[in-house]
C-alpha cells in the first residue's frame, strides 16, 4: 500500500532533469493540440490501481454527463513509469491538458513552465493546505486526498510494558519514547520493539524521516527563499537527528534495514511499535480489533511533525481548452465527488464538507484522527523546483547515518550537494 502514495526516484530525477532542460526552452506545450473541439485527455498514475481508478472514471463519466461542451477521456499509466511517459510527452510538447502530479513535484513542473496556475471558482480555502500545489504563490494542483503517518502498537503491548497511549494533545515526549523503546526491549518478545520502515527507499525516506528531523529542530532546506541547505540540513539540530537516528540501531530498538512489509511484520507480532501511513490502519484494525491504538508521532523537541502531500491534478499550459479543464477540477472537487475517490482509496478527504459523507472520517469516526493528525502536524516537502534533488541528496545521507557513517559528514556531503545543485540551476528562479 504505501507505494501508492510515493513515487520511483528513478522517474523523479528524469522529471527534474527534464524541466530544467524545458526552462531553458520555454513553454513545454506550445504545439499541443489536446484539447481541441472540447476533446481533452486526463492522465492518471492508476493503472495498477483498479479501485482509485475507477472512482476517477466515476468522476469523468459525471462530468461528461453533466455538460455539452467538453469530453474528457482517462489515459491511465502505471505508477512506476508514469513521470517517464510525462518525460517523453512533454519533451514532444504532447501533454494532455490533464495532469496527475505528485505533490513535491508540483513546483518543479510549475518552474518548467509546463503547468499553468488554476483559476478555479471552488474555494480551495476549505482544503486541508497538504492537499494543494503551490509555487511562488500560485496555485498549480489540486487534490482529492491526503495520507498522514502514525504510531500503530497494540494496547495489551503498552500496558505489559507500564507504557500510556499517547494521544493528539498529549504525544509521547523524546524521553518518553526512548523509555517505551528499552521498556519494550527488556520484555524480549521481539528482536527489535520498533519498526520505522528503513526498507524503504525513494520518497518514502524524505516523506517518512525528515518529519523527525524536523521534529528536532532541523529541516532539509533554509525554507527563506529556498537557496540554501547549508547550515540547516548539518544543523546542529538535524546532526542531534541523525545520531539519535542510528542509535534506534545500536541500541537493538530496530532493524538496520526492516522487513519488505512492515505492516504485514507488526500484524504478525514481529514489532511492537509500527511507523506507518494511514493506509496501513484499515488492515491493522481487521487484524487487532480494539486492541489497536493509533496514536501521533513522537514529540522530538519541537512537536510532532508528519509530511504532508501526495497526488494531485493539474492543468498542461499547452491546453487548448483550458476553462473546460479548469471546469472539470472545479466538479472534481464538489464534496461527492471527493467522497468517491477518498473513499476508494481509504484516504483522507480534502474537505470536511467530503469528511461528512465518507465512513469513518466524520466527526467521531474510526478514521478521522488521521485527519486531525494532517490538520495538526503536517509538513509539506519544500515547495521549491530543487525538491527532487534534495529528495534523493536526504536518501543517500540518511541511508549512510542508518549504515554507521557520521551524522555531520553525512549531512554535510548532502547539504554541499544540494547548495552546488541549487547554484547550477540559477537558484531555481523565473
Amino acid at each position: 500500500m504505501k507505494s501508492r502514495f510515493t513515487r520511483v526516484l528513478v522517474s523523479s530525477l528524469a522529471a527534474a532533469a527534464l524541466a530544467a532542460t524545458l526552462a531553458s526552452c520555454g513553454s513545454a506545450s506550445s504545439s499541443n493540440k489536446d484539447g481541441a473541439g472540447g476533446r481533452l485527455t486526463l492522465w492518471t498514475h492508476n493503472a495498477g490501481n483498479a479501485t482509485e481508478l475507477g472512482a476517477v472514471q466515476e468522476v469523468v463519466d459525471a462530468f461528461n454527463s453533466s455538460q455539452t461542451e467538453a469530453t474528457i477521456t482517462i489515459q491511465a499509466f502505471p505508477q512506476d513509469s508514469y513521470n517517464d511517459s510525462v518525460v517523453a510527452a512533454a519533451s514532444a510538447n504532447k501533454l494532455p491538458c490533464l495532469v496527475e502530479i505528485d505533490g513535491p513535484n508540483v513546483p518543479n513542473w510549475a518552474w518548467a513552465k509546463y503547468l499553468t496556475p488554476l483559476k478555479l471558482s471552488t474555494d480551495l480555502s476549505q482544503n486541508l493546505p497538504s492537499t494543494l500545489g503551490a509555487w511562488n504563490g500560485e496555485t498549480y494542483a489540486v487534490g482529492a486526498y491526503d495520507v498522514a503517518l502514525t504510531f500503530m502498537a497494540r494496547k495489551s503491548d503498552l500496558d505489559a510494558a507500564g507504557i500510556r497511549v499517547a494521544t493528539i494533545d498529549k504525544p509521547w515526549t523524546r524521553d518518553e519514547f526512548d523509555a517505551a523503546l528499552a521498556s519494550l526491549k527488556q520484555l524480549g518478545r521481539w528482536d527489535h520493539p520498533l519498526d520505522l520502515g528503513t526498507s524503504g527507499v525513494s520518497e518514502w525516506t524524505p516523506y517518512a524521516y525528515s518529519p523527525l528531523m524536523q521534529s528536532f529542530g532541523g529541516d532539509l532546506i533554509n525554507r527563506n527563499g529556498f537557496q540554501s541547505a547549508a547550515g540547516v540540513l548539518n544543523s546542529e539540530a538535524s546532526i542531534a537527528w541523525g545520531t539519535w537516528f542510528r542509535g534506534l540501531v545500536e541500541q537493538g530498538y530496530m532493524a538496520q534495514k526492516s522487513g519488505k512489509d512492515s505492516t504485514l511484520d507488526f500484524i504478525n507480532h514481529k514489532s511492537a511499535i509500527l511507523y506507518a501511513g494511514s493506509w496501513a490502519s484499515n488492515t491493522a484494525r481487521k487484524a487487532l480489533g480494539d486492541d489497536l491504538v493509533i496514536m501521533p508521532s513522537v514529540d522530538l523537541g519541537k512537536g510532532p511533525k508528519i509530511g504532508g502531500g501526495s497526488w494531485q491534478w493539474g492543468v498542461s499550459t499547452g491546453c487548448q481548452n483550458p476553462q473546460a479543464a479548469m471546469d472539470y477540477l472545479d466538479f472534481s472537487q464538489r464534496p461527492e465527488n471527493i467522497a468517491k475517490v477518498a473513499s476508494a482509496t481509504g484516504t483522507i478527504p480534502a474537505t470536511e464538507a467530503a469528511a461528512a459523507l465518507v465512513p469513518g472520517f466524520e466527526a467521531g469516526g474510526t478514521n478521522r484522527i488521521f485527519m486531525d493528525f494532517s490538520k495538526k502536524f503536517a509538513v509539506l516537502r519544500p515547495e521549491t523546483p530543487a525538491y527532487a534533488f534534495i529528495s534523493s541528496e536526504f536518501e543517500k545521507a540518511t541511508q549512510d547515518i542508518l549504515a554507521g557513517a557520521p551524522p555531520q559528514k553525512a549531512l554535510n556531503r548532502a547539504a554541499k550537494n544540494i547548495d552546488a545543485n541549487i547554484k547550477s540551476n540559477n537558484g531555481y528562479k523565473n
